[in-house]
């Protein structure tokens, strides 16, 4: 009987094409589909945020560009309830909450610093966003006004909702993730996770395990609620920027400054496969519903930059 990993292998093999579109002229920071898949969202160093529909082989080549932001959009994530929803963090100081359908700005919320990470509370209703000052305001997604915030004393890297959203993660740089009761923000847990930073932090959509990406190069697994180590995956040799979990949970998705993207599988930590890239990458999102991987690169030559990939389309078209 063929496992899990064998049709896996066998699926990329006959699923190897990378579609891309370029729509920005810069570095794109961050990709993150819809919750219905039906969109991907793309943000990037030249201050924009680009829209691309998914048409069943290829993303549409007409996308949409929303301009607005004054800096660098570091970071973006979609309502999880709402696929016509995405909101963005800028060195700007303000995050902006844009309507997909209507191709505008809904609103733009004043912060108190430069904006480098943002999540969506599972339920839709609140906006996490982290500064570079490790304070972390709580936005209302209805009035579009700061709820809460929580002063950090030590370097947040990334914040995570758990999916029930009773609990908030935070990655440091000293290799702990924090975990708190949500709303009340009351210290729940230090996870002692790696010797060195941590920066990244995912939740499977099942719920049962996190993944942690480190300086150490090394990708953890850890059970919820049992916040034990599972396993690490160990194939790159540069931090681990950017994580992402296939829609079934049994694929997990990792990158960094080598040249290549690892996919594993959760279960026993086998490689199942390894996207080739030309430069580091920075950011990976698993499609909702499909086997399809998006990515973009730092891709240092002028011509390559600004670059939204999306791996797992068939080979033959």
């Amino acid at each position: 009987m063929a496992t899990y990993a064998d049709e896996m292998k066998k699926f990329f093999e006959a699923n190897s094409r990378t579609r891309d579109v370029q729509a920005h002229t810069a570095k794109v920071h961050s990709v993150a589909w819809s919750c219905d898949g039906r969109r991907l969202a793309s943000g990037s160093f030249d201050k924009t945020v680009c829209i691309y529909m998914l048409d069943k082989d290829r993303l549409t080549k007409d996308y949409t560009v929303f301009r607005g932001h004054g800096a660098s959009v570091d970071q973006l994530c979609w309502n999880p309830r709402n696929p016509d929803q995405l909101a963005t963090a800028s060195g700007d100081k303000t995050v902006r909450i844009w309507d997909a359908r209507a191709n505008k700005a809904a609103a733009t919320v004043n912060t108190k610093g430069e904006n480098i990470n943002i999540c969506w509370s599972p339920d839709g209703s609140t906006i996490a966003v982290g500064n570079k000052d490790d304070l972390v305001t709580f936005i209302d997604v209805k009035t579009h006004r700061s709820k809460a915030e929580e002063q950090f004393k030590f370097e947040v890297n990334e914040i995570s909702w758990n999916n029930e959203g009773d609990a908030f993660f935070l990655t440091s740089g000293h290799g702990s993730v924090h975990i708190f009761s949500y709303p009340e923000l009351k210290t729940l847990h230090v996870l002692n996770a790696h010797p060195a930073n941590c920066i990244c932090i995912e939740f499977d959509p099942t719920g049962q395990y996190f993944a942690i990406g480190s300086a150490d190069a090394l990708v953890s697994l850890w059970n919820l609620p049992e916040l034990v180590c599972m396993r690490t995956f160990s194939r790159l040799e540069w931090p681990v920027r950017t994580l992402s979990f296939s829609n079934d949970g049994k694929m997990l998705a990792s990158a960094s400054e080598d040249l290549i993207i690892d996919i594993g599988e959760v279960e026993t930590g086998e490689k199942l496969h390894q996207i080739t890239c030309d430069s580091p990458t920075f950011t990976v999102a698993w499609h909702p519903k499909r086997h399809l991987l998006a990515y973009a690169c730092d891709d240092r030559r002028d011509r390559d930059a600004g670059i939204v990939r999306v791996f797992g389309f068939p080979s033959d078209t």
